[in-house]
């Protein structure tokens, strides 16, 4: 339907009195409707653009109409691909895994046993051992750390295996 050239918003003047007008009631309900996080503002000139654009087609009285339609529509764009991000965002944070949850149920059991086995050497043994097998530590820095001998490190640690191997299956 075209616009005769009396009523037509193409004019800069009507436009801009179109613009006082509507733009402060058009952010208020973007804003009372959705949020702040919907970016009122931009929502709003964003629809006075579109009606720039279309105003050829767009009759004066029908102008609070379309601006209203396509604000709301503008806004639910945005919501609709601030839905989709958080939802692949969720998607990469998913604790999916390719083991098989017999897998999963024997890794917890071999966890609980290697744990158990731990509590059962004496402290110095399982200082000597975290540290030489979990830090990294060669037994020279041990033995410094601790104040004793490389010699005593090798014998806490060859204890402590001995006592995880017969614990826990696997241990080398």
């Amino acid at each position: 339907m075209k616009v005769t050239k009396s009523d037509c918003i193409c004019n800069e003047e009507l436009f801009h009195s179109l613009f006082k007008k509507y733009a402060k009631d058009l952010h208020d309900f973007l804003y009372y409707k959705y949020g702040p996080d919907c970016h009122p503002k931009d929502l709003v000139q964003e629809a006075f653009l579109k009606l720039w654009d279309n105003c050829k087609n767009v009759q004066e009285e029908k102008a609070k109409s379309y601006l209203f339609t396509v604000a709301n529509n503008l806004t639910l764009n945005v919501i609709s691909k601030q839905k989709t991000i958080l939802k692949y965002k969720n998607e990469g944070k998913s604790s999916n895994t390719s083991e098989s949850p017999q897998f999963l149920l024997e890794e917890k059991e071999y966890l609980d046993r290697l744990q158990d086995a731990l509590n059962c050497l004496t402290e110095d043994q399982r200082v000597t051992f975290m540290l030489n097998r979990v830090e990294g530590k060669k037994h020279k820095e041990i033995a410094e750390m601790l104040g004793i001998s490389r010699k005593a490190v090798e014998k806490r640690i060859y204890k402590a295996l001995a006592i995880l191997k017969t614990k826990v299956e696997g241990i080398k």
